[in-house]
């Protein structure tokens, strides 16, 4: 039986009720917190639904079954959404918003591989180290004295990290009073793109956004010129090279791989990784930093953890995936708030998805990570946090695709490793280092722009 004798029989998908004429369902949009906006739709609406926005039509699930088969590779590939779409003038045909037909996404995919192995986790765990001693020793002249703002400075040192061990190149953040000039272009072009995707009419779009996307461009252009100055740097340079993310894709171009890239997409990869490679890991940090603070006795768990595991040493490489109890805890804090919070299918075959809904090949859905982690499935208490989730017992039984902060298929995030490690070194870092509590009057807001984090959200340090 066909898709096509089964359309009359298809199941509509729901919208939002007060859809209006040429706005759509614009109306119930938070243009600055869609994802959350989103999430509270799907409680009320279900596990699918659409939104149209303007002229342009949504569908976005979150049911485990749902996910499930779009998780199917073989009918199913990445798809970009128009968020993602919108990135393209940031990281063009780069890793995360190349289309899977473009063919450098495969020659940069198959070149950067290596870059995060085990063996390539332990080159970068000094630097990893090297970084949070920066951050701890710009921490202790706060300690005691005044609160720390948590989210710019995890921002500060995954921008470090990233920026040492996949390209050599420091960013001085912890000896800046403000950000990087590089953090001012990217969090300004993130914000753009995200506007311009929900808030830009049919028609008259471009002449409403005339002035700011000429404001934009400059943020990308200053962007752009950092990158190419670390390439030119480094193809100049007589000295010693470093194995990293950079060298991998210029070796490539000395050896005439047929893997290799040109240098307008080797600045696209580079900005890719710099910008994805440092946001998602920031917010997970930030997060997890925030639930520790909330939760007494499973920050003491994760302290008293840190000090059987390491003592006051710091740790070597093993020591690092030892600290299980501070995984889980990262771990349910990227259940709640998966810093990517949203990847795209899109049907590679006429097909039916969940043998329910009709899509045409090329038809597009949104998977919500954070209503796909908030279904009934995980329990009633879905929204509460609980590290115990993610003991080995519960994963074991746990169904499939239910937990996605990383994605899925072979488009899901390369760099998981990478991030995993360097948040539970920080972490343990962290515990071994302070007391930390909270600000007690603080009420969780999540900002979004690329990726999610706490805003405004504040430790108080005490040295141990």
């Amino acid at each position: 039986m066909t898709v096509d004798l089964l359309d009359a029989q298809a199941p509509a998908v729901p919208h939002p009720p007060h859809r209006l004429p040429l706005l759509g369902d614009l109306l119930g949009m938070r243009p600055r917190t869609p994802i959350q906006s989103i999430t509270e739709t799907a409680r009320t609406i279900g596990p699918i639904f659409e939104r149209k926005i303007f002229n342009r039509r949504i569908v976005l699930a979150s049911g485990p079954d749902l996910v499930a088969d779009l998780s199917d590779e073989k009918r199913f590939g990445k798809f970009l959404s128009p968020a993602v779409a919108a990135l393209r003038p940031i990281g063009g045909d780069g890793l995360f918003t190349a289309y899977s037909s473009e063919p450098n996404w495969r020659k940069a995919h198959n070149l950067l591989r290596p870059a995060f192995t085990q063996s390539a986790m332990r080159s970068y765990h000094q630097t990893m180290l090297d970084v949070a001693g920066e951050l701890t020793r710009y921490w202790d002249q706060h300690a005691g004295v005044a609160p720390v703002d948590v989210s710019p400075d995890m921002t500060k040192l995954t921008l470090e990290t990233i920026g040492r061990t996949g390209f050599s190149h420091p960013f001085d953040s912890f000896r800046r009073e403000r950000p990087h000039p590089f953090v001012d272009a990217m969090v300004g072009a993130l914000r753009h793109a995200q506007l311009r995707t929900f808030l830009a009419p049919p028609v008259v779009g471009d002449l409403l956004w005339r002035n700011a996307d000429r404001r934009n461009e400059q943020r990308l252009q200053y962007m752009f010129g950092v990158v190419d100055d670390v390439i030119r740097e480094r193809r100049e340079s007589t000295g010693p090279r470093p194995e990293d993310l950079l060298e991998l894709m210029m070796r490539a171009q000395r050896e005439q791989d047929p893997d290799q890239l040109d240098d307008r997409n080797i600045r696209f990869q580079v900005i890719t990784f710099l910008v994805a490679g440092h946001e998602t890991t920031s917010g997970a940090l930030s997060f997890a930093l925030y639930y520790l603070s909330r939760h007494p006795d499973v920050l003491a768990q994760a302290t008293a953890e840190v000090d059987a595991v390491w003592g006051t040493e710091r740790p070597g490489f093993e020591q690092v995936a030892k600290l299980r109890y501070v995984r889980r805890v990262l771990d349910e804090s990227l259940r709640l708030w998966p810093t990517a919070p949203v990847y795209a299918r899109e049907a590679k075959q006429d097909t039916l998805l969940a043998g329910r809904y009709p899509m045409k090949a090329g038809d597009g859905v949104l998977v919500i990570i954070p209503a796909l982690h908030r279904d009934p499935i995980w329990g009633p208490d879905a929204t509460e946090f609980n590290p115990d989730r993610f003991l080995p017992e519960h994963v074991k039984g746990r169904a499939p695709h239910i937990y996605k902060p990383f994605g899925t298929g072979e488009r899901a995030c390369i760099g998981r490793q990478f991030a995993i490690h360097e948040a539970v070194l920080v972490l343990g870092t962290i515990l071994q280092r302070y007391h930390i509590a909270g600000e007690p009057e603080y009420q969780l807001r999540v900002a979004e722009r690329l990726t999610m984090l706490p805003e405004g959200f504040r430790l108080t340090l005490r040295r141990r």
